[in-house]
């Protein structure tokens, strides 16, 4: 048996709780950005707002997340993922929550998402994908397929039971039981399994195999990752994706339901949606593992313009619906897993927790960014058509310079110093 099967069997052996515990924490981050077009309808009857107002609230979020993301990641390079994201959950659960309280005042919706955004920026992926991509390095791209399936679960999840919980017991509570119940499995998780190298290196110390655990990393200087064009290649093909799908999901549920699909099966289709990101992540990251990984990410993002054409042109056709719904769902969360692997390719691990803070801010301005234009155009052209063109155009380009990206570096291993 090669060394490199060996070597991806050791990994997985020590690793899988950490997979699992950035599953959860990447599912909780996703929760309310799933059930954002849920809560449309019911926010809207109550308060009387528009669509801009009601899509503002992530992308405020979002923009606040996107400036405090290379900050919070090099806190992550110095004192690692368990100690930042442990706290960061419980904080989160309070966060979700406070949307209960909303007053239908405009300033107040505003407060509301700009503490979100502070809050949320200690959950987000660099959190999780810095823990899982130290752990890994053979098996890297399969452990972030599984580690990012938490956001294909809360997409398949959330619809249904957040229709659930808004039908049942109102707009408020379901607010509540996101985060007390989603986030309190997730921190539970989070107690019990989250490590990153920090931690290992920690404990070695604390049994007296290394004095010091200074642990010297591969990779790309701050200065050379400035520099790097393979770098600037991925955070332009992930910024302009990330802005139209995103876009796209936050105004999913409205765009289906106005076009008389009734909400218990729109909140279905979505679903399905989720089912089938599981199923991409964990293709993708064998993928990713197997063959030159920009081809695939080449692939994976360039084939989410098919939803974008079938909802122009096909929304009336019930299959190619379902196949819009599939597509849309494989490629969802595995442009985060590209992201995460083509950075911590391209970019060694020496300073990952900065570079792709980085890249992670350049993905959560364009997150926010992308609901507001969906939002802005419906309000202006009064329908969504001339923003699914644009989302079809991004797509296809950020598949384009993915496929053009260079052949990855290979990186030494660690090195660890007393």
């Amino acid at each position: 048996m090669g060394t490199g099967t060996e070597g991806a069997r050791e990994e997985w052996r020590r690793g899988w709780p950490i997979v699992i515990a950035a599953m959860a924490g990447f599912s909780f981050f996703s929760v309310l950005l799933s059930a954002t077009g849920l809560f449309i309808e019911p926010l809207e009857r109550e308060f009387g707002w528009d669509r801009a107002t009601l899509s503002m609230g992530p992308a405020i979020a979002t923009a606040v997340t996107a400036l405090l993301s290379p900050f919070y990641g090099a806190l992550i390079d110095r004192f690692g993922s368990r100690r930042l994201g442990l706290p960061g959950v419980a904080v989160t659960m309070g966060a979700t929550c406070m949307f209960a309280f909303a007053s239908g005042s405009k300033a107040q919706w505003v407060v509301m998402w700009v503490v979100f955004g502070f809050i949320l920026t200690s959950i987000k992926s660099t959190i999780w994908t810095t823990a899982v991509a130290g752990a890994f390095s053979k098996g890297r791209g399969l452990a972030l397929g599984l580690a990012v399936t938490g956001p294909a679960i809360a997409q398949t999840l959330v619809p249904p039971l957040g229709n659930f919980l808004i039908e049942s017991f109102g707009w408020r509570a379901a607010y509540v039981w996101f985060g007390l119940g989603w986030g309190g499995v997730t921190l539970v998780l989070c107690w019990l399994f989250l490590t990153d190298a920090h931690d290992r290196k920690a404990r070695e110390a604390k049994a007296g195999l290394v004095a010091r655990p200074v642990v010297i990393l591969p990779g790309l200087t701050k200065r050379q990752a400035l520099r790097s064009l393979a770098l600037a290649q991925v955070a332009v093909s992930s910024f302009i994706v990330m802005a139209m799908t995103i876009g796209l999901a936050m105004h999913l549920f409205p765009i289906l339901t106005e076009a008389g699909v009734p909400r218990t099966q729109a909140a279905w289709l979505l679903s399905l949606g989720g089912i089938a990101g599981i199923i991409g992540k964990l293709v993708t990251g064998a993928l990713l593992d197997r063959f030159r990984p920009n081809w695939t990410g080449s692939v994976t993002m360039g084939v989410t313009a098919v939803t974008f054409f079938v909802l122009i042109w096909w929304l009336d056709s019930t299959p190619a619906l379902l196949l819009a719904m599939i597509i849309n769902g494989y490629a969802a969360g595995s442009k985060t897993q590209i992201t995460a692997f083509l950075t911590a390719g391209y970019a060694g691990m020496r300073n990952f927790g900065m570079i792709y803070g980085v890249m992670s801010a350049l993905v959560a301005l364009a997150s926010g960014l992308g609901p507001w234009i969906a939002g802005k155009v419906y309000d202006v052209a009064g329908n969504y058509e001339p923003f699914l063109w644009a989302g079809a155009i991004a797509c296809a380009l950020g598949g384009a310079l993915l496929l053009a990206l260079p052949p990855m570096p290979k990186w030494e291993e660690e090195e660890v110093l007393p």
